[in-house]
């Protein structure tokens, strides 16, 4: 696989600044009990539609009082023979079964993970699913049934930048702490551990430190619409800019890491680049929108249906450019200006083994291409 470029469910470039997954790595100052209640009713969670109302909002204490029952701690354990808890993070009760969200970067390699709720109560966690290429993990706790308060799972398709919202969670380990802020924009790639991007991202302004990982981003409506995962920083502290996974990302994956403990995310097979000003003028291109494949991994969706890569590059001013590859114009339909709406259209509507229908430019013609989703394969 070319690393130098651009992979399709891959990092699109380096951050100036560095991502900070906002697990904090400290002893916590709250005592951690060890009580193990077993009370597993199976009551249903509530997953409801947002609409696009706004007359209906609480004010930031309502929303803080309705939904910090909801929000737990998340204290993690890393070595076998040492009781020292090594990372503090947040996370959200999902459902009366038991079932708790956080990020999969707050437990993983955890040899234990205690969950603690609002009036102090603590029980051991099982880890029942994990997805890293969207940074999700799923929980599971034997607590008494009246400490298990689901919150509302909002549509994060209906948010509008400069809408205003909320954070809880358990920043530098100080528990129930909340922010709140605006939606700064929406639809970011954000580089990951795995060698891979989360698509489809939410930017807030919502201060978010170490510790708020995994917690509840919230609208007005008191809705989960995002899970707080990541901040942008030179400094590792919060800097006005955070992230978190939407909540369309969490009602398609969380329900099968459920049932099955793991989530398997479609793939093409493709690197390349996004076209800008300078590769259309190249490529002889009237505008500069679409995405440019340099390499078709071997056996991949895309090899298997006919994408062609770059064959030979050309210098111009200095600077090497490939060409004769692929242009991809449209997904389905729409309109591809860049790597992102690949990503996005990805995480948002397909599945592996979906057909998708690539509008591609090739020797100056437009033509389409059907490609068969198979599975992401790890370490890729």
């Amino acid at each position: 696989m070319d690393k130098s470029g651009i992979f399709v469910g891959g990092v699109i470039g380096s951050l100036i600044v560095s991502l900070i997954f906002v697990t904090l790595f400290v002893s916590p100052p709250e005592s951690i009990k060890n009580e193990i209640i077993t009370n597993d009713n199976q009551i249903p969670n509530t997953i409801i539609n947002t609409t696009k109302l706004y007359s209906n909002s609480l004010s930031l204490i309502e929303i803080f009082e309705k939904s910090e029952p909801g929000v737990v701690r998340v204290n993690v354990q890393r070595s076998e023979t040492s009781d020292v808890v090594n990372g503090v993070g947040s996370g959200f009760v999902f459902d009366k079964k038991g079932h708790i969200i956080t990020n999969a970067h707050v437990v993983k390699d955890a040899k234990k993970v205690v969950v603690t709720f609002l009036d102090g109560r603590s029980y051991n966690a099982e880890i029942i699913g994990i997805d890293e290429y969207t940074d999700m993990a799923v929980l599971k706790v034997n607590a008494d049934l009246a400490l298990l308060r689901p919150l509302l799972i909002g549509d994060s398709s209906n948010l509008k930048v400069g809408e205003t919202i909320t954070a809880i969670g358990n920043p530098f380990g100080l528990s129930g702490s909340m922010t709140s802020g605006i939606v700064s924009q929406l639809g970011r790639l954000l580089p990951s551990g795995t060698g891979y991007s989360i698509p489809d991202v939410i930017q807030t302004d919502a201060a978010i430190n170490p510790g708020n990982s995994g917690g509840p981003l919230l609208n007005m409506r008191g809705e989960m619409v995002g899970i707080n995962t990541a901040i942008q920083s030179a400094t590792g502290e919060f800097t006005g800019v955070g992230f978190a996974i939407p909540s369309q990302t969490v009602a398609k994956i969380i329900p099968t890491l459920i049932e099955k403990g793991e989530y398997k995310h479609p793939w093409i097979g493709i690197s390349g680049r996004d076209i800008d000003p300078d590769m259309a003028k190249v490529l002889e291109l009237k505008d500069a929108v679409g995405f440019l494949v340099v390499t078709v991994i071997e056996n991949s969706p895309a090899s298997k249906a006919g994408l062609i890569g770059s064959e030979k590059t050309i210098q111009v001013g200095g600077v090497n450019y490939a060409i004769g590859g692929d242009i991809i114009l449209s997904v389905d339909g729409m309109e591809v200006r860049k790597i992102a709406d690949i990503l996005i259209h990805l995480q948002r509507a397909k599945t592996v083994g979906d057909e998708m229908i690539l509008e591609i430019l090739r020797d100056n013609r437009t033509t389409n291409i059907t490609i068969i989703l198979q599975e992401k394969p790890n370490g890729n």
